[in-house]
């Protein structure tokens, strides 16, 4: 894959490895990503419907097209694009990761193609959406990995991502309390290798892609996470091809 290389971190492998057995238990390690999912998959099928005029009534937006999820962990976000009717691949680092993910998506009869390494395991293949959220803050070369992603859309196709911001409420709240309590485990997050929005941005344009929207994730004690203007904790970023 032109511009891309292995851009895996074998520490944050081992970490999130470690941690497979209980990503879908949504009070362990991972209980954070099972609060955020709600607003991802809001957001993904708003990107979806306004992409390519879809019927926000439709159980299946991506019926008859390919999505890969690069970092994809046990399969919280494939298995809901899945049944939104896409043909899904997933690729994560840690090969403990993609073994529960293999078994998950058995056990609930879906058939979802995982592979182990970075985006450089789909090398010459095109995909109608490439999502990779909560991943680029992980790995060796986000320059590197975000060439990698953009490869892999297709004409008129997207490419959503999103990560934590650089930001002195993440150094607090994600890094310090998050991690303090329990509610991530110790370890997760580097917040210097945090990119701030117009550092993203400027990755993915670089690529060729158009950055098409750019939105906050932001939580509130009253509604819990939701998505929002600010972007002071963590964001996403949509671009397409064409």
């Amino acid at each position: 894959m032109t511009g891309a290389s292995d851009t895996v971190d074998a520490a944050e492998a081992a970490h999130f490895g470690a941690q497979a057995a209980q990503w879908w238990d949504p009070q362990g390690s991972s209980a954070m990503l099972h609060r955020i999912n709600p607003v991802r998959l809001r957001y993904l099928r708003e990107q979806v419907d306004a992409h390519w005029g879809g019927d926000a009534r439709s159980f299946t937006p991506l019926a008859g097209r390919r999505a890969l999820d690069v970092g994809c962990g046990a399969g919280l976000l494939c298995e809901p694009l899945a049944r939104m009717g896409a043909t899904v691949t997933g690729v994560d680092a840690a090969a403990e990761s993609v073994a529960v993910a293999r078994a998950h998506a058995q056990a609930g009869g879906l058939a979802i193609d995982y592979r182990v390494g970075d985006a450089g395991a789909v090398a010459g293949e095109r995909f109608d959406l490439v999502t990779s959220l909560e991943v680029v803050e992980h790995v060796t070369d986000p320059r590197a990995f975000v060439a990698g992603l953009a490869e892999a859309v297709a004409e008129r196709g997207l490419l959503v991502m999103s990560t934590p911001n650089r930001t002195a409420l993440t150094r607090v709240a994600l890094v310090g309390a998050a991690e303090a309590s329990g509610m991530v485990p110790r370890g997760t997050h580097d917040w210097d290798k945090f990119l701030r929005p117009e550092e993203l941005t400027a990755l993915i344009e670089e690529t060729g892609l158009r950055v098409t929207d750019v939105r906050g994730l932001a939580f509130s004690p009253a509604r819990g996470f939701e998505l929002s203007t600010s972007t002071a904790l963590d964001y996403f970023v949509t671009a397409t091809r064409g």
